[in-house]
């Protein structure tokens, strides 16, 4: 199996979705700031900040989970316990927003969240739980004829 492309490709495509959501989010605080939108009473410039926050922090944390795949990839090791959980909850994070994506914004974007979590999970099970260090095969596994 591939272990080592799939993991670079998650990276290289979590490290490329980072700074677009970052620019979406900036997209959205433009407007909020320029319309003095609020939501029951919330004061406009709270909802600028957070959208900025919001943005700011979502891409840190798909890089950071672009730099779980990137060291499992360059590595050829599976993640520790910590990056797995990244990984893990980015995924469910790919899933929940591509259902909700389908919905407003359409096919094309349901289709690259999928694409997304399907390369996270692809990642996860290369490197499960029976692959520890290397690509060796597994203790009491025939030997190769």
């Amino acid at each position: 199996m591939a272990r080592r492309p799939i993991a670079l490709v998650t990276a290289a495509v979590l490290f490329l979705e980072a700074p677009g959501i970052v620019a979406i989010n900036a997209v959205m605080a433009r407007f909020v700031k320029i319309q003095t939108m609020s939501l029951d009473g919330m004061d406009p410039d709270a909802m600028y900040t957070g959208t900025w926050a919001l943005g700011i922090a979502s891409g840190v944390a798909l890089a950071l989970c672009g730099l779980v795949a990137l060291v499992a990839g360059i590595r050829d090791r599976r993640p520790g316990r910590v990056g797995r959980g990244l990984l893990i909850g980015c995924a469910v994070v790919h899933g929940i927003l591509g259902a909700v994506t389908v919905g407003l914004i359409g096919w094309g974007a349901f289709a690259f969240m999928m694409l997304v979590l399907g390369l996270i999970v692809l990642t996860l099970v290369a490197y499960g739980k029976g692959y520890e260090n290397g690509a060796g095969p597994h203790e009491g596994a025939p030997a190769p004829a």
